[in-house]
């Protein structure tokens, strides 16, 4: 398998083409979704998903082809990559793996913590306490009650609440988990350079906005009424898609198409600024290529060198 290419970017910032360009111009590529939403079966125009000609072009893997009904996890994606990687490396393709679900390519990248999902609650007290009590006297506490957790740096408030928030919840030291977790697929410092899209804020607004236009003219009132007709329970993770809740509130009378429509676009904004988050605090060393009309050129330096 010639080395991967990982390309994240927040929604609407233009992964999927510039992950097309890549494959055309390297030749010899297969285009792996890490997107949590791609993944389902009946979503295609509202996750933006690669139309069936864009498949056509170059072999894609783990787009629709999950059950709506049935439930997926990051856990799920990274066994199915295991399988992926083994592919690319029997037939010596390189995978261009590119989604907006940050949680994808850390896990894929750094290994998945087994860490379980820390309630609200827990981790209000922690932010309270450390408020109460300040950085110095909140560090104290936390080693009085996790001494493992004397690597943890006094000056970061965000991985002073995360220390105590899991020994809090799961009585087990940060420290114990990490040595827990497995070693990753892809360690960063044996792939090739791994990218994030920086769109401009309003730049991508303006493309959401019409992006999300866009789907309704083009059938995702039609694609809700069918999820609708499955008769999917209620919290099953493929109803969360972007604008989902919303149409599907249309098509139950309860708003109008131009209210629903708002709040979808608005859904996506948020959403948006989150990725954009995670990527600047969780994804700092990748390298970063303006989102645009230019992102290929942009990248074009890096292509050369690629072995």
């Amino acid at each position: 398998m010639t080395l991967p290419i990982l390309i994240a970017g927040p929604t609407a910032s233009g992964k999927s083409s510039l992950a097309l360009e890549v494959a055309a111009h390297l030749g010899g590529c297969v285009i792996v979704n890490a997107d949590s939403m791609q993944v389902y079966d009946g979503w295609s125009l509202l996750t933006a998903r690669p139309s069936p000609e864009e498949e056509a072009q170059v072999p894609h893997r783990l787009y629709g082809h999950i059950d709506p009904a049935q439930g997926y996890s990051v856990g799920a994606w990274i066994r199915e990559m295991y399988s992926v990687l083994r592919d690319c490396r029997e037939q010596g393709v390189r995978p261009v793996i590119t989604g907006g679900t940050g949680l994808y390519f850390t896990s894929l990248i750094r290994g998945l913590s087994m860490i379980p999902e820390i309630p609200d609650a827990v981790r209000a007290e922690a932010e309270d306490l450390l408020s109460r009590l300040g950085r110095a006297a909140f560090h104290r506490e936390l080693l009085a009650m996790d001494p493992r957790a004397e690597g943890v740096d006094p000056l970061n408030p965000r991985r002073l609440v995360r220390a105590w928030e899991v020994f809090a919840h799961t009585g087990t030291s940060l420290a114990d988990w990490a040595a827990q977790t497995p070693p990753p697929l892809l360690p960063l410092g044996q792939t090739w350079t791994a990218i994030v899209l920086e769109a401009d804020p309003e730049w991508l607004r303006d493309r959401i906005e019409q992006r999300f236009d866009e789907m309704i003219a083009y059938g995702a009132l039609d694609e809700a009424a069918a999820m609708m007709e499955r008769a999917i329970p209620e919290g099953t993770p493929s109803l969360k898609a972007l604008g989902a809740p919303a149409l599907m509130a249309h098509l139950r009378g309860e708003v109008t198409l131009e209210e629903a429509t708002e709040t979808g676009k608005a859904e996506t904004r948020r959403y948006a600024k989150r990725q954009r988050t995670w990527f600047r605090n969780q994804m700092a060393d990748w390298t970063r290529i303006p989102a645009g009309a230019d992102a290929m050129e942009a990248l074009a330096a890096h292509m050369d060198k690629l072995p």
